[in-house]
């Protein structure tokens, strides 16, 4: 699968997922695009998942018809994070087009 991470996502996560293809937004010069542009660009560009730790996106925008999906993360300190690993990749291999899901990252251990 083809992965990018928003501008929010921390880079080690992309450690985990090596059986995946990972960029991030800001390498392809996304970094500005909003929600629904940034979807967009990555559809385009041929990405399977947007990994995010923005859970606004899912009331801006209708995944209904797209062929992308979200994994989000609850926050996206990367000390966090490390610790449900495991939890996102298993997310990142059940995503499917128009899906979402949201991966609980506990805010302290």
């Amino acid at each position: 699968m083809r992965i990018l991470f928003d501008n929010n996502c921390p880079r080690g996560l992309a450690r985990f997922l090596t059986l995946h293809s990972v960029e991030e937004a800001r390498t392809r010069g996304w970094e500005e695009l909003t929600n629904g542009d940034l979807i967009e660009a990555a559809e385009k560009a041929g990405f399977d998942v947007i990994v995010t730790a923005d859970k606004n996106i899912r009331y801006q925008q209708n995944l209904k018809e797209r062929a992308i999906a979200l994994v989000v993360l609850e926050q996206s300190q990367w000390p966090m994070v490390k610790l449900v690993a495991q939890d996102i990749v298993a997310a990142v291999n059940a995503a499917g087009s128009g899906s979402y899901v949201e991966v609980r990252v506990p805010f302290q251990r």
